[in-house]
């Protein structure tokens, strides 16, 4: 599967299959968040969250794959993320794109 965020791929003929997305919502235990809020006071990288995000947004990419692999697509063009919070110390994230055939 080529996962690109442009809306082509060169030297490919493309036929749109339609929409594809994954998402996730994603927390650190209460254990992590405490930690994260005091490194609020000093300051940094909130390495916890960091870790959280890059795991959900890996989650989020795998189920839009699948999701684009059921339809029979070859590749996923125009990917795009967005996040959200849901509550402190809970986030979701989307994963979209176009699913595409190569002709």
């Amino acid at each position: 599967m080529i996962l690109v965020n442009t809306d082509y791929i060169s030297g490919k003929n493309l036929e749109m299959l339609g929409l594809v997305k994954g998402s996730t919502v994603q927390s650190k235990n209460i254990g992590k968040d405490i930690s994260q809020s005091f490194k609020t006071l000093v300051g940094g990288e909130l390495k916890a969250y960091n870790d959280m995000m890059s795991e959900a947004r890996a989650l989020a990419t795998k189920r839009m794959a699948e999701e684009a692999e059921s339809l029979g697509a070859d590749a996923i063009v125009n990917i795009r993320y967005a996040s959200s919070a849901i509550m402190q110390g809970a986030a979701e994230i989307i994963a979209y794109g176009t699913a595409v055939k190569f002709v």
